[in-house]
């Protein structure tokens, strides 16, 4: 489907380090990169680099007061904990207001690409950084890239783009920056906020006309359970949205063995739902696509292998999952990390579910949580909540 696929990298966005103790290691999109380019797949892409995003382009999201918080810490190391850095999810430490400018640049190098044409599909798989608000760091969040993205867009002349958000962890900082706006949709499916951070994303959060949707699964939710919500919620709504664009944030730690969340999809799950967005950008935002990476903090067994699927998806050029992972990978894998890298780009797994036009089950509640969001939105886009 693909006519041309662009990745944002530069070496140094795995700057934007925590230290050595903190869940997202910058080595997951080092690995990443690597498999993708030991299997061939960014022989199939145009790799190009960025800059980091101005003050000026910061500020479409947040507030000046915040940037300058974020410069002084990175100046001083210092903890600024009413900017949100110096917690144990946002450390602070010495230039990170660099390594955050960059992530966001890259991301906005992705948006310049797919508005100007220049490239069809554009991922910045060290983005996604979806939980930092307008004046304070979160989840592990600084710079909000996604939303400055869709920011940018909007900047631009774009009337209508679409968000949807796959990580585990409701896209709160994208919700919150666009709950009022009607010319943004956002998507977001994930663990139910009673058993994981941020405690948000129910389904009655739907912002101005219905345009922020909230698909809260249970814990333990499984590919069948996943894919049947993502497909009774996501292609109706996208198709009666419209938008121009589509952005997508590919947080990986839906994972079964992802050590901070609770839900239970494989990566051929998650390779499943990269291709259904693809397919989606093509039926409905003329092509236009700007994807980027997220959560995810199984390093070696999952983050490599979901986002080297996701590239080979948005390049128009899957991966067999049978495809074995490359020796010299593995050996990386193994100096790099000291732990057993993965030997092929399958779980094993089948991901086929049940379509709910086929009917719901009420004790279900998987069924309940797709039917307490379609209740909430589907009216408010002209659409019948009952399958």
């Amino acid at each position: 489907m693909s006519r041309s696929a662009r990745v944002i990298w530069d070496d140094a966005l795995t700057s934007y380090n925590f230290g050595p103790s903190h869940p997202l290691a910058p080595v997951r999109v080092e690995l990443t990169m690597a498999l993708a380019r030991a299997l061939g797949v960014l022989d199939k892409v145009e790799v190009a680099g960025c800059a980091p995003a101005t003050d000026a382009e910061l500020s479409m999201v947040h507030r000046p007061a915040y940037i300058e918080a974020v410069k002084r810490v990175s100046a001083s190391g210092q903890p600024d904990l009413g900017a949100g850095l110096g917690t144990a999810d946002n450390p602070a430490f010495k230039g990170v207001h660099e390594a955050s400018a960059l992530i966001a640049g890259a991301s906005l190098a992705a948006a310049r690409s797919v508005w100007e044409g220049t490239a069809e599909h554009a991922v910045n798989v060290a983005g996604g950084l979806h939980h930092a608000m307008s004046a304070t760091a979160s989840g592990f969040c600084v710079y909000n890239d996604p939303a400055l993205a869709i920011a940018w867009l909007l900047r631009q002349g774009a009337g209508r783009i679409a968000y949807v958000d796959v990580d585990v962890h409701h896209g709160d900082g994208v919700q919150a920056a666009f709950f009022d706006d009607p010319r943004v949709l956002t998507i977001s499916l994930h663990e139910s906020p009673r058993t994981l951070f941020p405690g948000t994303g129910f389904p009655e959060e739907t912002g101005a006309e219905g345009t922020a949707v909230n698909v809260a699964l249970p814990a333990g939710t499984g590919d069948a359970g996943w894919l049947r919500a993502f497909h009774a919620v996501v292609p109706p709504l996208l198709h009666e949205f419209s938008p121009e664009i589509l952005v997508t944030q590919h947080g990986c730690d839906s994972h079964a063995l992802d050590p901070l969340a609770n839900l239970m999809l494989s990566v051929d799950g998650q390779r499943a739902a990269y291709a259904a967005l693809h397919r989606l950008a093509h039926e409905t935002a003329g092509g236009r696509w700007i994807a980027t990476g997220g959560g995810g903090y199984e390093l070696v067994q999952v983050v490599p292998r979901a986002w080297t699927h996701l590239i080979a998806e948005l390049a128009g050029h899957p991966i067999d999952p049978d495809t074995p992972t490359s020796q010299s990978w593995r050996q990386f894998v193994r100096e790099r990390t000291g732990e057993t890298p993965p030997l092929t780009m399958t779980d094993g797994r089948n991901p086929e579910f049940r379509d709910l036009s086929g009917g719901y089950d009420p004790a279900d509640p998987i069924d309940r949580a797709i039917m307490a969001t379609r209740l909430a939105v589907f009216p408010l886009h002209g659409l019948d909540p009952m399958p």
